[in-house]
């Protein structure tokens, strides 16, 4: 059978599952603010205990990334990506999901050539990306206030 692509993309219009727009934007809003009040607590916490600011917000971060990379190994942030969708992605979490889930995924392989070749498959261009934007940004930025 020989289809040209408009009427392939009729038939994968005719059956895909449309999505629920309003309900999904709102689970994302819900989680990813669930996420960062949850964030704000801890903060709070962490200052009420005497610690400092940036120490404490250091020490959010630090159990952000804790939860997020215990919750991706027992296998219950995938159920709440799965509802919350893009909530899930509020920039640390999302990170450290991306680093652990291809690091759980290929430990059976072992740690050179499973985890350790792969725990970066997911946030590796995160990464470079990042870097490189942000070297850009940062000579661009002095040249600007160094000439001009």
């Amino acid at each position: 059978m020989h289809t040209d692509s408009e009427n392939y993309k009729k038939y994968v219009n005719a059956r895909a599952k449309k999505s629920p727009l309003a309900k999904d934007c709102l689970r994302a809003f819900l989680v990813g603010g669930a996420i960062c009040t949850g964030a704000q607590g801890l903060l709070a916490l962490y200052k009420g205990w005497g610690m400092e600011k940036d120490d404490a917000a250091a020490l959010v971060s630090v159990t952000l990334v804790f939860l997020t990379a215990l919750l991706t190994g027992i296998g219950v942030f995938d159920n709440i990506a799965k509802f919350a969708g893009a909530g899930t992605l509020v920039p640390i979490t999302g990170f450290a999901n991306a680093v652990s889930a291809p690091a759980i995924d290929t430990k059976g392989e072992g740690f050179v050539l499973g985890v350790g070749a792969k725990i970066f498959s997911i946030a590796g261009p995160v990464i470079l990306y990042g870097i490189t934007a942000g070297t850009l940004y940062g000579v661009i930025y002095w040249i600007i206030n160094t000439f001009f």
